[in-house]
């Protein structure tokens, strides 16, 4: 009976193990705990291989079968942004897993910005298996990724759009409703990529500004020179603060050891102090 209860426990741990590789779109390989599997990795079976990547495919062409105006509009903009062809971006998005953030994006009230990073990320080789020590063949690729921002590390190109409003977006009114910019961080300096981006685009973009609504002889009015100039200013000091945190301040290692080990008494650490 217990040996039994040991094949049915180590078959619900295999099909779990494959349920997560479905999931996680890592079709290729699942590892068990050590402790469960005696260090032994457990590779998917060639036909566990082509089912999932039959139900990736379909799920996929679904997905292409959803797109409309609003999409293109999204990929033509990526697109062009980035440096892509839109089947490449339409190939990138499908194959997302955070793809309903697109759904919820459009919706009433919905979601207010919409992120898209593109940057190398570590790929495993579709062929690569296990090694013996748990490693796999992998190498760094460049990705177009939707991404909420809080999860993965920004190394390279964020393409945004925000919304202009609460309302539903459509086909007709997509163009109108939704704000489209980049971000660069392509040099590792977020603060530099943001000081770029108010600098060259923003703060120009604003200045050239003739309509401000409400506020009337827009450049003119006292308050828009306000804002522009805090605007301003506050590049230059993000300038001149990102300056002193990459010329000035150094951190070197410290012997900690050196100094404790010549304190012997109470009065030593009171003079340390």
């Amino acid at each position: 009976t217990e040996s039994k209860h040991r094949r049915r426990g180590g078959d619900l741990k295999a099909r779990s193990t494959e349920l997560v590789s479905a999931v996680t779109g890592s079709p290729l390989t699942a590892v068990l705990p050590a402790s469960t599997t005696g260090k032994k990795n457990i590779v998917l079976s060639s036909e566990t291989r082509k089912e999932l990547a039959k139900q990736s495919k379909v799920t996929e062409e679904e997905r292409r079968a959803q797109i409309d105006e609003r999409h293109k509009y999204l990929i033509s903009r990526l697109a062009d942004g980035i440096g892509l062809s839109e089947q490449q971006v339409e190939e990138a998005i499908i194959s997302d897993d955070k793809f309903q953030l697109i759904e919820q994006f459009f919706a009433s009230s919905g979601l207010k910005k919409l992120l898209f990073f593109y940057q190398e990320v570590l790929q495993q080789k579709s062929n690569a298996s296990l090694r013996s020590d748990g490693s796999t063949n992998s190498f760094l690729q460049k990705k177009l990724f939707i991404t909420m921002g809080s999860t993965e590390d920004f190394t390279g190109t964020c393409a945004f759009f925000l919304r202009a409003s609460d309302k539903v977006i459509n086909a007709s009114n997509v163009s109108q409703e939704l704000n489209f910019g980049m971000f660069d961080c392509a040099n590792g300096s977020v603060l530099q990529g943001l000081e770029i981006f108010l600098s060259q685009v923003m703060i120009p973009a604003l200045k050239s500004q003739q309509n401000w609504g409400a506020v009337k002889e827009g450049l003119k009015n006292s308050q828009i020179q306000d804002f522009l100039y805090s605007v301003d200013k506050f590049v230059g000091t993000l300038s001149l603060s990102r300056q002193n945190i990459e010329d000035k301040i150094q951190l070197t290692e410290v012997d900690v050891d050196t100094y404790v080990s010549n304190l012997q008494n109470p009065s030593d650490y009171i003079t340390a102090g």
